[in-house]
């Protein structure tokens, strides 16, 4: 299908950030939009303010006429009545993870893989690019705060995508670069087995252009694929702390920021400056700036570019930031990443006493996850758990928050539901308080800022 032709496009699913950034470029490639979501957010009110048509029930007689192609989410239930609608019309329909793929196709592309780290390290390599004077266009699973939202288009050649592992939707795509940053199991209920996982990534990172480049977190387990990729004479290069072909190294915290160096075996360079703080992100960076140079933008003005990275909506975002009274709002719904961010505000303040607020995101996570979950919440002084957010899912018998709060095994763990976690802060001495979740916690944080600030 030639996407310049469209001119009436309908997506389910459109309040979600990867839904979301596809319907911009519609938009701004002259296509009318039309979408629907199940729930009104801040994000589809942005659409509608931009001039797209949304709406939030799963009706037919909300469909327009003279629709040329439909976008959905995998997400979406198979019970959707206006997906199966344009189905039984037989209307174009396509996976959003196909309508990105054919998009970056005509492209340089650049595609950030893994389980966490994503959406960061999109972002960033997204800003390193363009201030080494490379205009990407870019496709980001969150809302950037250096360019504005999570879709900017660029006047380059190369294009900066998300390579979702959800679904196996990164197998639509076939970069020039590829980075690789975790590869911890996650979706067991799509994958079946963490080496399922493996094995998926390994598919990808095959499907890198002939003269591409992988770019992988030095000890993830992928030598046997490097091998491959070398033959093929395509490069490989690995990217850590203390290791790799692009190495982080005296990492520390000053005056609030993440300070550290970085070298290869073309540069070194002594006092680098994040203010996104955790040693996960100084990971991120590192294979930002890797990417941004392998795409050909080196350039005086990384280090600058870096220091002014102002960061993503949900990823470690200060809604306080006082002396006395600190407020930090985070997407961390995988162990691992939890264990980051709780690491990260540790590093930050190391003497104040942290208190989590966690909302579990899906039965099947909390099941699979649910002593690893536990030991990453260990990490906080005070622990708050509210209810699963099933997403997608039907509730699984016996799988609770109470399950995880019964490994933590603390006193200071507190089960409580969204309506009533107002009154449980009220009365708590708060010093760092991080809310942490990929569900609808997010719609607690504004009544939480104004509880805290009065």
């Amino acid at each position: 299908m030639e996407f310049n032709a469209i001119k009436h496009i309908y997506f389910i699913g459109i309040g979600g950030i990867g839904m979301s950034a596809l319907a911009r470029y519609f938009k701004k490639h002259g296509a009318a939009v039309y979408g629907y979501d199940r729930t009104e957010t801040a994000l589809t009110r942005a659409l509608a303010a931009e001039g797209m048509h949304v709406h939030y029930e799963d009706n037919v007689s909300f469909i327009p006429e003279n629709i040329d192609l439909v976008v959905y989410t995998p997400a979406v239930p198979k019970d959707h009545a206006e997906l199966n609608w344009f189905r039984q019309h037989e209307y174009p329909v396509m996976k959003r993870a196909e309508v990105l793929g054919v998009i970056s196709k005509a492209k340089r592309c650049i595609a950030i893989a893994g389980t966490h780290g994503k959406t960061t390290t999109s972002t960033m390599t997204s800003h390193l690019l363009r201030a080494c004077g490379i205009d990407a266009t870019a496709f980001v699973g969150g809302i950037s705060l250096n360019l504005g939202g999570n879709f900017v288009e660029g006047s380059s050649d190369w294009v900066v995508v998300e390579a979702d592992e959800y679904d196996r939707s990164f197998l639509h795509l076939e970069p020039e670069i590829a980075v690789l940053n975790s590869l911890d199991p996650d979706h067991l209920d799509i994958y079946g087995s963490p080496e399922s996982v493996v094995e998926s990534y390994k598919t990808f990172v095959r499907q890198i252009r002939k003269g591409g480049k992988l770019i992988y977190r030095h000890g993830l387990p992928l030598e046997d694929v490097a091998v491959e990729l070398r033959a093929s004479g395509r490069q490989v290069f690995t990217f850590g702390i203390d290791a790799g072909d692009f190495e982080a190294f005296n990492v520390r915290v000053e005056n609030e920021q993440m300070a550290f160096g970085l070298r290869s075996g073309i540069f070194n360079w002594n006092d680098l400056r994040l203010n996104y703080p955790g040693r996960h992100n100084v990971l991120n960076a590192t294979a930002a700036i890797a990417a941004s140079l392998s795409a050909g933008g080196f350039s005086p003005e990384l280090r600058g570019a870096l220091a002014s990275f102002k960061g993503v909506k949900r990823r470690f975002e200060y809604i306080i930031r006082r002396p006395d009274l600190v407020y930090i709002d985070d997407y961390a719904h995988h162990p691992a990443e939890l264990e980051a961010v709780i690491a990260a505000a540790r590093m930050m303040f190391p003497t104040r006493k942290l208190t989590g607020v966690f909302q579990p995101h899906l039965y099947t996570r909390t099941r699979d996850f649910a002593e690893a979950f536990a030991a990453a919440l260990k990490g906080l002084d005070t622990c708050i758990l509210l209810d699963i957010y099933p997403a997608r899912e039907q509730p699984i018998e016996g799988v609770d928050s109470a399950m995880i709060a019964k490994l933590i095994d603390h006193p200071d763990t507190i089960l409580t539901t969204k309506s009533d976690l107002l009154n449980v802060l009220k009365n708590r001495r708060i010093e760092v308080l991080m809310t942490l979740g990929a569900g609808d916690i997010d719609t607690l944080i504004e009544p939480i800022k104004n509880q805290l600030t009065r």
